[in-house]
């Protein structure tokens, strides 16, 4: 397992890479943002976490062992292909599609596996003991993907949740081998960062497409416009906080400290996509008395998820003791926020033009009376 380049730049072919993923994101926050359940939304962050995990295992392959060779860019293209077909079934891959999107997935990690084990002949056998762990892992991910496209739905999506949690757990194990042997301990260069700010930016596009999608299916009216306007404030506001806070910064060179980095970004990408599905039923519903429930609920709670799981990436930065007295008070104003976000859910409307004895006379608030501002 050689290193990369810390000052290795991310190549045009790794852009390209990415752009697949802006599809296969699209598809599955386009399907919540249809219909907004709890089902759903727990659906939506399994498949999210799978789609992640394939990108981050293909990222950190290139990272530490491409080149722009003919071999790269071959397989980098057939990388392409198969996330391609898995758009094709995300949108239903808690239903109907699960199985077609467990088989693709189930392909698309074996490609990765072998890619994994050519370079695992290659390597010092320093490392013999890290890459044969890491893919056991992955062979195990790949029976189980495939030993899943026959289950029934429900049983389906939470053997692909146990999937994400088994393979982050396995990270971290791994992680701590590298502190107790002679293994040299992998660091993230400057690209990795890059490619984890890439596909931030990847994610914080659904938020525009979610206004976008919002207001093209109502009466653009001021109120609808302004709406959709704020809620592109919400998407600007991550950018600016994410890009100002860890632009350029790398985690600690520390094993398990690199692999908590990459978690956070996990629940951080996912909330922002989550909260671009969000904006298009709050946009729809700008006009109406009070947001409805399940709209409201998700993207405050994305925000809210979305200001911690930053708050956690921050807290990994090698930069973070240095500048402490910078991030300490932001960090903190960030929690507050995201507490505020909840609150501003949970009370989505307030009771109006109702007189004292009109008050009196209905304990049961805005839900008995009827009239609600949003």
């Amino acid at each position: 397992m050689e290193k990369s380049s810390r000052n290795r730049s991310v190549s045009f072919l790794e852009l390209f890479y990415d752009l697949v993923y802006v599809v296969v994101v699209a598809a599955a926050a386009s399907t919540l943002a249809h219909d907004i359940t709890w089902r759903s939304v727990g659906e939506f962050a399994v498949v999210f976490g799978l789609i992640w995990l394939a990108w981050t295992n293909s990222t950190i392959l290139h990272d530490l062992h491409g080149n722009e060779d003919l071999r790269t860019r071959t397989f980098i293209f057939a990388q392409m292909l198969l996330p391609v077909w898995l758009a094709v079934y995300v949108g239903d891959a808690g239903q109907d599609g699960g199985q077609g999107f467990a088989l693709i997935y189930a392909g698309y990690f074996t490609l990765l596996t072998w890619l994994w084990f050519t370079v695992r002949r290659q390597d010092d056998g320093v490392f013999d003991v890290i890459t044969r762990r890491y893919l056991a892992v992955m062979v195990l991910i790949v029976a189980t993907m495939i030993g899943s496209a026959w289950l029934p739905a429900a049983q389906r999506v939470l053997v692909w949740a146990l999937v994400i949690v088994v393979w982050m757990v396995s990270a971290l194990v791994i992680s701590r081998t590298t502190m107790d042997t002679s293994a040299p301990g992998f660091f993230v260069g400057d690209s990795l960062v890059e490619r984890f700010g890439l596909f931030t930016i990847i994610v914080l596009g659904e938020v525009v497409v979610g206004v976008v999608d919002g207001l093209r299916n109502v009466v653009r009216e001021l109120l609808t416009v302004a709406t959709g306007l704020v809620a592109l404030t919400i998407g600007f506001g991550l950018w600016w906080n994410y890009f100002d806070l860890t632009r350029g910064r790398h985690p600690r060179e520390q094993p398990t400290g690199i692999s908590i980095w990459m978690f956070v970004h996990l629940p951080l990408t996912m909330s922002i996509a989550a909260a671009g599905a969000a904006m298009v039923v709050v946009v729809e519903h700008a006009s109406e008395d009070r947001t409805p429930a399940g709209a409201s609920w998700l993207l405050t709670a994305a925000v809210a998820v979305g200001l911690v799981s930053l708050a956690g990436v921050v807290r990994t930065l090698e930069a973070y003791e240095s500048l402490r007295v910078i991030y300490g008070p932001t960090l903190r104003v960030m929690v507050v926020a995201a507490v505020v976000a909840l609150f501003v859910g949970r009370h989505r409307g307030r009771c109006v033009g109702l007189r004292v004895e009109s008050l009196a006379a209905n304990r049961g608030g805005c839900r008995d009376i009827g009239l609600t501002m949003s």
